[in-house]
């Protein structure tokens, strides 16, 4: 008798309720959920956009499978699932009346996902990103070090950050995952936001870092703008985001890099960043 069953708990408290255990099981995979669900934990439902967060559990004999999470209008987040429980959570979210604008998930579950949504709904499933998960083994400062310094980002620093933010959705061809003062207010008050500046004090990248949740921390939003770039800055300020997270007690410290982009993919592993898995982020369209 087959007793896997979706279930659909009504808001993040219920869903970690069900899930958090789960979630905490294999935090390197699960960061992107462990990360949001925190967000809108403690931030509110709104923190990713207008709609209304849905969460989907997946049970077998009691005992919790899998998870997806979508916060509209973002694309659908899976944890890993089988080809044939990616195809029934597709049929299931039809069933639901659901559409859906991409997935992104480990590589092969995303993959599975995608071909079936296209199928039954007729649509063209793009890959538009690959990706790879690190986890920091041995922290190593890449050499040289450029000149200057790094500077936690502090309240008169939050239109700097908000901007940049707003360039680095762009580079990667997102409308703004956030409100870019909403995020921006969030990495000042926690402390989350770090700047390589120069001897002079003019900020020339940043390198932030997520709420430490389950012992994890994912470094996000390494950015330097076009014109400063190829001097090392990024580098410097990554490492010194990496060495705070270690050094306030996070037990592993992940990034996401786009396999797309080998320069930044070698300089993480050279700061001492290791492979974990592949994901991958599919577009719906048509």
């Amino acid at each position: 008798m087959d007793t896997t069953h979706w279930h659909r708990p009504g808001g993040v408290d219920a869903f970690l309720a069900r899930a958090g255990s789960f979630l905490r099981s294999r935090t390197a995979r699960h960061t992107l959920m462990l990360t949001v669900t925190e967000a809108l934990r403690t931030r509110g439902p709104h923190t990713y956009g207008d709609g209304v967060p849905e969460f989907g559990v997946l049970e077998r004999d009691g005992a919790v499978r899998a998870a997806f999470l979508r916060t509209p209008p973002h694309r659908l987040q899976l944890t890993e699932l089988s080809a044939e429980e990616a195809d029934a959570l597709a049929a299931h979210l039809l069933d639901l009346g659901r559409e859906l604008p991409g997935v992104q998930g480990e590589r092969a579950t995303a993959a599975a996902f995608a071909q079936s949504w296209a199928r039954r709904t007729g649509t063209s499933a793009t890959v538009s990103e690959r990706q790879r998960l690190y986890r920091l083994g041995e922290l190593t400062v890449p050499q040289p070090v450029p000149p200057g310094r790094p500077r936690v980002a502090g309240p008169a620093d939050r239109a700097q950050l908000a901007r940049w933010y707003v360039d680095f959705c762009k580079e990667l061809g997102e409308a703004h995952l956030q409100d870019p003062d909403g995020w921006a207010q969030a990495r000042v008050a926690g402390g989350q936001a770090t700047f390589w500046e120069t001897p002079d004090g003019t900020p020339v990248a940043m390198a932030c870092r997520s709420p430490i949740v389950a012992g994890q921390s994912r470094v996000v939003g390494v950015y330097t703008p076009p014109p400063l770039r190829g001097r090392g800055y990024a580098g410097a300020a990554t490492a010194e985001v990496s060495r705070a997270v270690a050094a306030d007690g996070a037990q592993e410290v992940l990034l996401f890099t786009d396999l797309a982009n080998p320069t930044s993919n070698a300089l993480y592993q050279r700061i001492g960043y290791r492979p974990v898995a592949d994901f991958a982020v599919y577009d719906f369209t048509g």
